[in-house]
């Protein structure tokens, strides 16, 4: 009798919390072609081919990216939304997922040397 209570409760806390919490989606992969979208309307003005027009050393190379610890996407998000020196934030332009997929855009191209394809 006192199993069958608990496993009712049990089953009770599931389905409460399904009711509340909902099914869990695991995220879709970033848009690589919304980031590149985002990257030519906000960031080419500045990161040129994964260049940087005002701090030369602060580029978007994977080998910078490594240096300045700015290496997942997580940290290029935070970077695009914050702001940082003479970075803009860009948490009030652009929409989470943008931020996601311009992130993922700049870690894929400096993965491959910012060459084209």
């Amino acid at each position: 009798m006192k199993m069958r209570m608990i496993n009712l409760f049990i089953g009770l806390l599931v389905a409460v919390s399904a009711l509340f919490l909902g099914p869990q989606v695991a995220s879709a992969e970033p848009d690589l072609a919304l980031g590149a979208k985002v990257f030519q309307a906000k960031c080419v003005g500045c990161h040129l081919n994964g260049r940087n027009t005002l701090v030369a050393a602060k580029n978007l190379s994977l080998a910078a990216l490594h240096e300045y610890h700015v290496d997942t996407p997580e940290l290029i998000q935070a970077q695009v939304r914050n702001g940082k020196g003479a970075m803009p934030a860009f948490a009030k332009i652009l929409k989470p997922e943008e931020i996601e997929a311009v992130a993922a855009y700049v870690l894929d191209r400096a993965e491959h040397n910012w060459s084209k394809g």
